[in-house]
C-alpha cells in the first residue's frame, strides 16, 4: 500500500490518494504485480461528501449541456455553503449552479456567461454575490493553464479595457454602489504590441459529465459538451466525474480519450434515468406550416 501525499501551499487543503498495489502468482511461480485503479464510487452522495463549505470548485459545461447536474443536485442536499464557483456561465433558475445559486450556497462567481439567470441578476446588483466576468476565451486558458502547471500567462483580450485596467464591478453594495472593484493587472508590451498578464486558476475540486468513461477515469465528451469540461477536469485538485456510459477498461481508443484519468479522481456511473435526464435553455420550434 502506497499514499501521494502533495507538498501544500499556506492555506491549502491536504488530499491523501491511495493506490492499491496486489501481488498474483502466475502458473510460472513468478509474482507478478499490478494496480488496482478502478475510481469508481456507488453514489454522488458519497462523491460530493468530502466537499466542505467554503471551496472553490470548477464546473464544466456549456450552458445547460453537459454540466454534472447529478453531482452538483448532490451537492446542494449535502448542504455545503460559501462556495465559489468557476463556471462558463451560471446555469438557469432552476437548473444546474441555478440551484446553488437560488439556496444562497454560492459567494462568488468567476464566469463569462451569466445571462439566462434572472436570480443571478437579483443577487449581483443587490450586493449578495461577488462575479468576477471573464472573457470566454481567457477563462478557458486559466483553468488550462492551471492544469498545466502554468502559473500565468500574457494575453490581448482585455487590453484598454476595465479588464486591464481595473474597476469592474466585482460586489454591489445594498445601495448600488460598488463595493469591491477589480483590481489593474501587470501589462507588458511584446514587439510593441501590449498584453495583459492573467493568472491561472486552481480549483479545490472539479466537477464535470462526460459521455463514456472507464475505472480508470479516462473521460470521452459528447459535442458540445466538451466545451469546458476537459478544463474543469483539469484544473481541479481532486476532479469527479459523473458519466453516462461506464465502460472496461481497454475498451476506449485511446485516439478518443479527451481527458485521461491523470486528471480524474472519482468516476461515477449515472443510471439510464439519470443519464437522459438533460435540458435544454431555450426550445424553439419551428412554426407548423398552414
Amino acid at each position: 500500500m502506497s499514499s501521494y501525499r502533495p507538498s501544500p501551499r499556506a492555506g491549502e487543503s491536504i488530499y491523501i490518494f491511495t493506490v492499491e498495489l496486489q501481488l498474483s502468482v502466475p502458473a510460472s511461480g513468478v509474482a507478478v504485480s499490478r494496480l488496482n485503479m478502478d475510481k469508481t464510487i456507488d453514489s454522488a452522495a458519497t462523491a460530493v461528501a468530502r466537499i466542505p463549505s467554503g471551496a472553490t470548485l470548477a464546473v464544466g459545461g456549456f450552458g445547460l449541456c453537459g454540466i454534472p447536474s447529478v453531482l452538483i443536485k448532490a451537492l446542494l442536499d449535502a448542504g455545503a455553503d460559501d462556495l465559489e464557483v468557476v463556471s462558463n456561465n451560471a446555469g438557469v433558475d432552476d437548473w444546474g449552479l441555478g440551484l446553488l445559486l437560488r439556496a444562497g450556497r454560492l459567494r462568488r462567481v468567476v464566469a463569462s456567461y451569466v445571462g439566462e439567470n434572472k436570480e443571478f441578476a437579483r443577487q449581483y446588483l443587490n450586493g449578495e454575490l461577488e462575479v468576477e466576468l471573464t472573457p470566454q476565451g481567457t477563462l478557458a486558458e486559466r483553468m488550462r493553464s492551471g492544469g498545466s502547471g502554468i502559473a500565468a500567462f500574457y494575453t490581448r483580450t482585455g487590453v484598454g479595457t476595465q479588464v486591464a485596467q481595473g474597476g469592474m464591478p466585482w460586489r454591489y453594495n445594498d445601495d448600488g454602489t460598488v463595493a469591491i472593484a477589480s483590481p489593474p493587472k501587470p501589462t507588458e508590451p511584446f514587439d510593441g504590441v501590449e498584453y495583459v498578464l492573467e493568472r491561472a486558476i486552481i480549483a479545490d475540486f472539479g466537477l464535470v459529465r462526460a459521455w463514456k468513461g472507464d475505472r480508470h477515469g479516462n473521460l470521452v465528451y459528447k459535442d458540445a459538451a466538451r466545451n469546458f469540461n476537459p478544463l474543469a477536469a483539469m484544473c481541479g485538485a481532486f476532479t469527479i466525474a459523473e458519466v453516462e456510459h461506464l465502460v472496461e477498461p481497454g475498451e476506449l481508443d485511446p485516439n478518443e480519450i479527451h481527458t485521461p484519468g491523470a486528471y480524474v479522481h472519482q468516476v461515477l456511473a449515472l443510471t439510464p434515468a439519470q443519464a437522459e435526464d438533460k435540458r435544454i435553455e431555450k426550445v424553439t420550434v419551428q412554426a407548423a406550416a398552414s
